[in-house]
């Protein structure tokens, strides 16, 4: 399956947690039967060749379609800072990354619209591959802190597919094969909804759960908090909430063995599991389908 978009198309790429510890979190995931890669730390290359420390690094849960990645705190940097601001707010997912092919051409589009936008990142950080060391390469443009108050709303092109999706993390023990939505809910699911079509550049349709943005490959769904709480069965603790995310798994049933065996709560809904995240991945639920025509919004 092909990972990466091309051409004008925008991919929903990855879902980002922000952890204040992330042995538990990287134990936390494991617990709900995902397979997390080691841990690595970010960096920004300079023009001389030397490696300034973005402030963060990861470790990642990957899949035939997409990703999730637990982010942790590694140095007093603005990246670093802004973490800590959003862990202060709630715990839990703050960050939606979306693919494109040219990330500097959308870091230009934007500006040009009015989007304050901060300075376009060459990032890489250092992995391990079966042949040995290696880089992960990405250029990132990201908004000016704030515009997107939903949290680290990102565009990125992946310069280093071979080393991010590598065949031996791919299968994990849950099932799960591909990253599916993102729910988030505001205050103004209008405001928000022309804010995300602006950076997105594509259109807002309305449906039953509330304003949905659907790209090539994903879909991004708001609602107002009452919505959220009747799909999800959870409350935000506060607005705006990135407060779940779907996720396609082989099998219900052994999905749910899984979660049984660890412990783990859910609730099953008309083919979809529901599954608060454990604490150390902060607040908010998995939706696990088998189609995503079961998942509660598209419903």
């Amino acid at each position: 399956m092909r990972q990466l978009p091309a051409g004008e198309q925008i991919f929903l790429d990855h879902i980002g947690h922000f952890a204040a510890d992330r042995g538990d979190a990287g134990e936390a995931l494991a617990r709900a039967g995902f397979a997390p890669t080691p841990p690595s730390v970010q960096v920004n290359p300079g023009p001389d060749g030397s490696m300034a420390p973005a402030g963060t690094g990861n470790v990642t849960a990957m899949f035939s379609r997409g990703y999730v990645e637990v982010l942790f705190k590694t140095a007093d940097t603005p990246l670093g800072r802004q973490l800590d601001a959003a862990l202060a707010r709630y715990r839990g997912v703050h960050l939606i990354a979306f693919a494109v092919a040219d990330a500097a051409r959308h870091h230009a589009r934007l500006a040009a619209s009015g989007m304050p936008m901060q300075p376009l990142v060459a990032m890489q950080r250092p992995v391990e591959t079966a042949e040995g060391p290696d880089v992960a390469a990405f250029t990132v443009a990201r908004l000016s802190p704030g515009v997107m108050p939903e949290g680290r709303i990102q565009m990125l092109t992946h310069r280093t597919e071979h080393t991010v999706w590598q065949p031996r993390w791919l299968t994990q023990p849950n099932g799960v094969t591909a990253l599916l939505d993102a729910v988030v809910a505001v205050g103004d699911t209008a405001e928000a909804a022309a804010r995300f079509s602006r950076f997105l550049d594509r259109p807002v349709t309305d449906t039953a759960a509330g304003p949905v943005i659907g790209l090539d490959r994903g879909r991004v769904q708001l609602a107002t908090p009452d919505t959220f709480r009747d799909l999800i069965g959870l409350v935000p603790p506060g607005l705006p909430f990135i407060g779940a995310y779907a996720l396609v798994v082989a099998s219900l049933d052994a999905l749910r063995a899984r979660l049984d065996s660890a412990g783990l709560p859910f609730t099953v809904r008309d083919g979809a599991v529901i599954a608060p995240f454990p604490d150390a991945l902060g607040q908010g639920a998995w939706v696990f389908v088998e189609d995503a025509a079961a998942l509660p919004w598209r419903r």
